[in-house]
């Protein structure tokens, strides 16, 4: 509706439409150019936080002819039955200018015209949709790197890989719900959960830039590893094991065709590999001693899933749908879609040739089709079977923005999921030293996430960003919430010695632009 809409207002407003479009293309073709993309490694979410680079870029893009925004008539059929259809507005109802939004529009409509795969966003403000869109293609490309012109387009319904934001809505929920309900303390240990194997079967890895401790050191350490440090990201395990890829230098953490992987637990994606997985899990030992650094690693995430599995008594994907989906009727969040009702034609896609990078990186198992409705992430897909707490979760910017909304008090129409102390303790800062993380949620704290966050969020504001170009933001001050979702590695990949994606060469691909232009129609 959102773009007949847009094409029955072109006709009026042609001659402006045009002048200012050719204005923005000549503008932001300059920009695009200049744009000096990440370092992608194999999977790992190590992102620059310093790099604000984009600030400058938007703050004098060309605006757009048309804006996009929610109206009641715009609301769709009513629904009798609870749960109800979130309340809707405009962006002038709660303060904010429109203009916001047409820029933001110019810089997504210029980068997808120009090769960038696609992108959907969800505004959610003082409880209220104000804004839903959507842009691009469900998947931009071939195999072999050709543009695809004439593609299904994307939907404000259609479904992203959700990457590690997962670790929030699949994990944090969970473990913020359980602790609110008096069924877990974040201080328990490990072995509680996984048993002394956790910390007896651990082997000697001597790797490269660790503290090199001796096998009883590693016991040690990893019987006294809470659920707390985990979640803080200071437990000691390497960033990516990669238990999934038999080709991995162990002591480097680096793929190398030429080595075999210690901790290797298969790929098959099934409850067998499964368990090889927990048993590698296990088998890992600390790269460091727990406490003294900050290392951001799915494999905390991927044993906090475990753990609340365990403590429920049902998968993660179960209880994430009967706890939370269900009572607020969001029904566009799953994991594994292609298995719970939904059709490739109802996610978008990510990486043109499986995970192999273009074909830079091999291994027996590997998926080397265009990924769409199945988990990107290969120790989700290969080792944990599609439902994992690091990755796993498809979802759109609606119902994503619907469900993070839950953060700003904890309940939805009356039902009580987090109590506000639960709220507080995981989204406080962990440390004095360390403000831009709390317990999973990274913080803005000291403008330590101004490049996801914006420069004008403030200190409280929390969220989340994952790989495949996903980012949730929720700013408890302002009562603001922002879910904009990418699939920014539907690309080629440009250089398969850094295994940079084309994609990442947009300012789409920055994320932060978006609440950096919101905020800035606020004040």
């Amino acid at each position: 509706m959102a773009r007949k809409r847009r094409r029955e207002r072109a006709g009026m407003t042609a001659l402006v439409a045009v002048t200012l479009v050719t204005i923005c293309t000549l503008a932001l073709i300059v920009l695009i150019r200049k744009i000096k993309p990440p370092e992608i490694t194999e999977n790992v979410n190590t992102p620059d936080e310093t790099d604000l680079s984009y600030v400058n870029r938007i703050e004098n893009t060309a605006k757009a002819p048309v804006m996009q925004a929610l109206s009641e008539d715009e609301a769709g059929p009513s629904y009798a039955a609870e749960p109800s259809e979130p309340e809707r507005a405009l962006p002038s109802d709660v303060g904010i200018d429109e203009e916001c939004f047409r820029q933001i529009e110019a810089v997504i409509e210029e980068d997808v015209a120009n090769g960038f795969p696609g992108a959907q966003l969800a505004v959610m403000k003082d409880g209220r949709l104000i804004y839903e869109n959507a842009w691009g293609q469900l998947n931009a490309y071939e195999p072999d790197g050709t543009r695809i012109e004439d593609g299904i387009e994307a939907t404000t319904d259609t479904m992203y890989d959700l990457a590690s934001v997962t670790k929030m809505f699949g994990v944090n929920y969970a473990l913020q719900k359980l602790v609110s309900d008096g069924e877990i303390d974040l201080d328990s240990r490990v072995v509680s959960y996984l048993g002394d194997r956790f910390s007896e079967d651990v082997i000697e890895i001597r790797y490269e830039g660790g503290d090199d401790a001796d096998i009883q050191t590693q016991k040690e350490w990893k019987a006294a590893l809470t659920l707390k440090e985990l979640l803080m990201h200071q437990a000691g395990f390497p960033e990516d094991p990669r238990y999934c890829n038999p080709h991995l230098d162990t002591e480097k953490q680096k793929y190398d065709p030429d080595k075999t992987n210690l901790l290797y637990a298969g790929c098959g994606g099934d409850e067998a590999t499964r368990e090889a997985t927990v048993e590698a899990i296990c088998r890992t030992p600390l790269l460091y001693e727990p406490g003294s650094r900050t290392l951001y690693s799915d494999v905390d995430y991927m044993i906090l899933g475990l753990v609340v599995e365990q403590v429920t008594g049902e998968d993660l994907d179960t209880y994430l749908k009967e706890t939370f989906l269900e009572p607020m009727g969001l029904k566009r969040i799953s994991y594994r879609p292609l298995d719970r009702g939904y059709t490739k034609e109802d996610c978008a896609a990510t990486e043109l040739n499986g995970n192999t990078r273009d074909g830079s990186v091999s291994f027996d198992g590997i998926r080397t089709y265009t990924l769409q409705g199945e988990v990107h992430d290969e120790k989700a897909y290969y080792s944990m079977g599609g439902i994992s707490g690091h990755a796993g979760l498809f979802g759109n910017a609606t119902d994503l923005a619907r469900l993070a909304n839950v953060m700003l008090t904890g309940e939805y129409e009356g039902r009580v999921f987090f109590s506000k102390d639960v709220i507080d303790m995981f989204t406080a800062p962990k440390s004095e030293e360390k403000q831009n993380w709390g317990l999973g949620w990274w913080r803005q704290g000291h403008m330590q996430r101004a490049k996801y966050f914006s420069t004008k969020a403030g200190e409280n504001t929390f969220g989340h960003q994952g790989w495949t170009g996903t980012l949730v933001m929720i700013d408890p001050d302002e009562k603001l919430v922002i879910a904009f979702l990418t699939n920014k590695i539907n690309t080629p990949v440009k250089d398969p010695v850094t295994k940079e994606f084309l994609g990442n060469d947009y300012t789409t691909a920055t994320l932060g632009f978006v609440p950096e232009l919101i905020y800035k129609g606020m004040k």
